[in-house]
Formats: C-alpha cells, sequence, structure tokens
C-alpha cells in the first residue's frame, strides 16, 4: 500500500490483513440481492478471525445462502487464536494447519432460541462435516482451493496485497462474480486497466480511496503515524483503499451531474494526446464531445450509460490502452483516465 510501513510489508510478504466488520457492513449492504441462492467463498479467511466469514455467517439465514465456505492459508499468524488447531508433525512439535468450513445450513443447535454466531461456532466445533484440514497449503492457487473457487457464484475476500494482479486473474479466469479490497492505484496496474475498459471490473460503493484501518497480527510494526492499538489488538492505518467488483450496484448507475462550461483557456490539450486536461472531476465540461483526461477518481463516479472510456495516459507502453504520458505544457501529471461522453 502507499506507505513505508506498507511496501516493507510487502515487500516481506507481510499480507495479514485483516478488514473491520463495519467496512463491510458498509459495502455489502448494497449487494444483498445478488446473494440469495448462492455459494459465498472467502478463500483469503480464517473463519474464527475473519469478519467477511463472520458477516456470512451471521446472516446466512437472512441473504438465503446455498452455502458458505472459508479456507485458511496455513502461515497466517492469527489462525487458531481462537479454536487452535494444531497437526503433529515427525518431530513431534506443533504446527498450524490449513483448514476449510463449509456451511449449508445455521439452525438453533445449541437451543438458546436464536439463531446467530454461536450456533456457528457449535457447528464448527462439533460437526466433523464442517470443518475439515486440507491437504495442501491453503493458497488460493493451490488445486483443493481452485476446486472450491470452480463451486462458488461469488467471492469475497481481501486478499493478498501482493498477489492482487495474480489473484484477480484467477477470478477472471473462471469468470467468477467477487467483492474484493484492493489498492486504487491497481487501477493503474497494465494487467488491470484492460478489465475496467473492457467493463469487466469496477469499483464499489462504500471507500473512496481514503484511509482505512485494517488489523495486523501482533507482529507487524507500527508506529503512531503507521497505525494504532485498541484494547491489544493492532491495527495498521492503510491509504487509498477501494472495493472491485463486477457485480451491479446502485452507485454504478447514477450519473455525474455536469454543470461547467467548455472554453479553450480552462481546458487546454495535452502535449502528448488529442484530449483536454479536466484537473477535477466535477470541472467535466457539459457542453464538449471529445476526448478528456480526468483523474482516476473518476471512476468512482462512472457510468458506462453516460461516458465510454478511451483509454488511459499513464506511462505510454503498458498495455494497448495506454495510450501516452499525461504531459501538459511540458510537465508530466498524474495518471488521466481518457473519457468520452456518450
Amino acid at each position: 500500500m502507499a506507505n513505508k510501513n506498507l511496501n516493507a510489508a510487502k515487500e516481506a510478504k507481510k499480507d495479514e490483513f485483516y478488514t473491520q466488520l463495519a467496512d463491510i457492513e458498509n459495502e455489502l449492504k448494497h449487494y444483498r440481492q445478488h446473494f440469495r441462492g448462492k455459494v459465498i467463498l472467502c478463500n483469503c479467511d480464517d473463519p474464527y478471525e475473519s469478519n467477511f466469514f463472520k458477516y456470512f455467517a451471521n446472516n446466512f439465514n437472512a441473504f438465503g445462502l446455498k452455502k458458505l465456505i472459508a479456507t485458511c492459508y496455513n502461515g497466517s499468524p492469527i489462525t487458531g487464536q481462537e479454536l487452535p488447531l494444531f497437526a503433529i508433525d515427525e518431530e513431534g512439535n506443533e504446527k498450524k494447519v490449513a483448514y476449510k468450513v463449509e456451511i449449508s445450513e445455521v439452525t438453533d443447535v445449541n437451543g438458546d432460541g436464536r439463531v446467530d454466531l454461536a450456533d456457528v461456532r457449535y457447528l464448527i466445533q462439533n460437526d466433523k462435516n464442517v470443518l475439515s484440514t486440507l491437504k495442501e497449503n491453503g493458497d488460493f492457487r493451490s488445486r483443493e482451493c481452485i476446486e472450491l473457487l470452480k463451486e462458488a457464484d461469488i467471492v469475497v475476500t481481501n486478499p493478498p496485497f501482493s498477489l492482487f494482479r495474480e489473484y484477480v486473474a484467477q477470478l477472471m479466469k473462471y469468470e467468477k462474480k467477487f467483492i474484493i479490497i484492493g489498492n486504487q492505484n491497481a487501477l493503474k496496474y497494465k494487467e488491470i486497466f484492460p478489465y475496467i475498459i473492457q467493463n469487466r471490473m469496477w469499483l464499489g460503493v462504500s471507500m473512496d480511496g481514503r484511509n482505512h484501518y485494517f488489523r495486523v497480527p501482533d507482529t507487524y510494526p507500527l508506529t503512531e503515524k503507521t497505525g494504532k492499538v485498541i484494547e491489544g489488538i493492532k491495527y495498521a492505518f492503510v491509504k487509498s483503499v477501494v472495493w472491485f467488483t463486477n457485480l451491479d450496484n446502485k452507485k454504478r448507475n447514477e450519473e455525474i451531474i455536469l454543470f461547467r462550461t467548455y472554453t479553450p483557456d480552462d481546458y487546454p490539450k495535452y502535449d502528448s494526446y488529442n484530449a483536454i486536461n479536466v484537473d477535477r472531476v466535477e470541472n467535466i465540461p457539459v457542453n464538449y464531445d471529445g476526448v478528456m483526461g480526468v483523474p482516476i477518481t473518476f471512476l468512482h463516479k462512472y457510468n458506462p450509460k453516460q461516458f465510454e472510456i478511451v483509454g488511459v495516459l499513464n506511462h505510454g507502453c503498458d498495455n494497448i490502452y495506454d495510450l501516452a504520458k499525461p504531459i501538459l505544457n511540458g510537465k508530466e501529471l498524474y495518471t488521466r483516465i481518457l473519457i468520452k461522453k456518450k
């Protein structure tokens, strides 16, 4: 992510960032109509620690889910803190193992008169058909996890930061619906932007690229600027967080209200490409029908019925849609998305 602490974590493959329940609720409430009768997969989630799993387990009946599956990677630093899951190696030492949880029904199994997470916990601890260990390491790329992916209808999770490109490529390969968390800068990746322009992937509703706190393992290094500790639990300050999805939502169908008037002085053209520069999304002119370059924040308000994405001004070489560098009056600007009104 976009600070030194997170870059260091990425290099060290310390990808364990756990999403807060409030952030999950704020986004997933916009997709409730998509969940009924579906198999939901959380394939980067320890069920005992993941708020994604807890959210869907608690709403299993309300959403009318067919099945909920969660898999845990055996390298997770906090795996099994609430229910230790260990295997014994050849030398007699305990080691953490990868496992999966599959739930197809949630009833009042503990007899307390209500159906909630306590019933889910009881199922996991007492039903051998619900929790089982994986033969491989629980990595989303493993053969076992790919078979679970094939079974799933919708994938919902916070994938490893360092493997975001590969994770999305797998979702596309198997043509899965998804709601996942990533960094806003991923929009510029040569592996990601083609999906955006092809309308195979877009931004979610509730996160607009601002900063959010994510729970991290106890061993994660924090300072006052990069995180905080609440009741003994560490949270890292993560910049430029967004949701990525290919499920329709209300926000995606809202049009941007345009009111600015185009003049050549206010909207100069790039040195490198025949398009006018628009520094802010709210300044898109109402009376210009040519190609315009806008900040990547435009994608938070992008309605494919209102605008067409022509390409991107980024490095000028990343992919077939990267048409030039964003140079204006001899100065290179930040990345610009090239759009045209429909």
